[in-house]
């Protein structure tokens, strides 16, 4: 059983564990908008990492891909763009996922935006490979549960034991204590070790037995789960999945993909020979860089308007919470950062919307029997709600 315990003092030792691994890096933002649209060029702390990596950034282009991130506005950028550490990330992914360019950015948005990760989709499309690939790339130190209906909510958090050497209680973390921790089929544990991943994902941290535990930062979950109504499966409760930043569906490869992906295997597992390209600290610089990217008033009433209309919508019995308006504003942000600006623009905002929010509203009765989907009701609200001039 959770016990109350004074907020103020875990707030002050959670900020205090953060603002150590930031080593205390803060930027100041321009206030002055004009001089921010004019400099197409983004500026971070991280330009150490830059010089290191090589990689010129995507050959290929954005490949449509199936399930929840099919509809997404299509992106007015062009690959050279992307920020050279971002690049050099989805470049060494991609050896291991092939022609799946927009789930590996949305992926990288996710992570870069502090936020959590839902991949829906059958089994054997490379859902654990992925997660696998972008703690490798990325330095973050990786855990994973296959989630069964025997997982217990301690196995995840973890629990006290009595020690004989010091006749005292004992704390023994749970696997949850990594920077990526990868909750393989979620759907498949029981709602009470489904509801103890709820103050980790949101606080960033856990508590047992009257005693809170911070989490290493960052922390990302990475959550996988089979189609609903799957053999073995359970809902997630709605509350989880408005703790998942963005959810994203990789469906089949094409000819050309599967061709590859055979191909890169021959003899050898593309996973053994991917590089590190960037470390804990790059990556806490990186979110400190995006909180501080720009956002103008006109693009925060933009994405008010988006979330307001989900509430308003006659095929929704349920539209998106204000934790959905944050995460679209700090999903925005990353998508900015990494296309190399330090400034928001309506196409970020366009690029993000379905894979922030179509997992978090619920279809009116009359809108399931007709067999709509949440994707398709939000691709309408974003073609709908016009863009703002910025």
């Amino acid at each position: 059983m959770r016990l109350k315990h004074n907020s103020a003092d875990k707030n002050a030792a959670k900020n205090t564990s953060r603002e150590s691994n930031l080593g205390g890096a803060n930027q100041t933002r321009s206030n002055s908008p004009d001089e921010l649209y004019k400099n197409r060029d983004m500026i971070h702390s991280t330009s150490v990492t830059a010089a290191r990596i090589n990689s010129a950034g995507m050959s290929d282009k954005t490949t449509k891909t199936h399930g929840a991130s099919s509809n997404v506005a299509p992106t007015l950028f062009s690959d050279t763009d992307i920020n050279p550490i971002a690049s050099a990330i989805i470049n060494e992914v991609k050896k291991v996922i092939c022609g799946k360019d927009n789930i590996i950015f949305m992926v990288l948005v996710g992570i870069l935006g502090e936020g959590h990760i839902l991949i829906e989709d059958v089994p054997g499309v490379g859902k654990t490979t992925l997660a696998l690939a972008f703690s490798r790339v990325m330095g973050l130190n990786y855990g994973r549960v296959q989630f069964t209906p025997d997982v217990l909510p301690s196995d995840i958090t973890g629990f006290s034991i009595y020690d004989n050497k010091t006749g005292t209680m004992r704390y023994q973390q749970g696997s949850v204590f990594h920077n990526l921790f990868l909750a393989d089929e979620l759907n498949r544990a029981s709602s009470r070790t489904q509801s103890a991943l709820l103050e980790a994902m949101e606080e960033g941290q856990v508590t047992v037995d009257d005693a809170t535990y911070l989490l290493p930062n960052p922390f990302i979950v990475f959550a996988t789960q089979n189609p609903s109504g799957a053999s073995g499966t359970s809902l997630l409760p709605d509350s989880q999945m408005d703790r998942f930043a963005v959810r994203i569906s990789m469906g089949y490869p094409d000819a050309e993909a599967e061709k590859a992906m055979i191909l890169a295997r021959q003899n050898v597992n593309p996973l053994n020979d991917l590089r590190q390209v960037c470390s804990v600290e790059d990556i806490l610089n990186m979110q400190n860089d995006i909180r501080n990217v720009y956002i103008d008033d006109k693009l925060i009433k933009y994405i008010i308007n988006l979330v307001t209309t989900t509430r308003r919508h006659v095929s929704l019995d349920r539209g998106a919470s204000p934790r959905a308006t944050l995460a679209l504003t700090d999903m925005a942000k990353a998508c900015a950062y990494i296309h190399g600006r330090n400034y928001v623009i309506p196409q970020d905002v366009r690029r993000v919307f379905i894979n922030v929010i179509a997992h978090r509203i619920i279809l009116s009765p009359e809108a399931d029997i007709k067999e709509m989907t949440t994707e398709e009701i939000a691709n309408e609200i974003i073609n709908k709600v016009a863009p703002p001039k910025v």
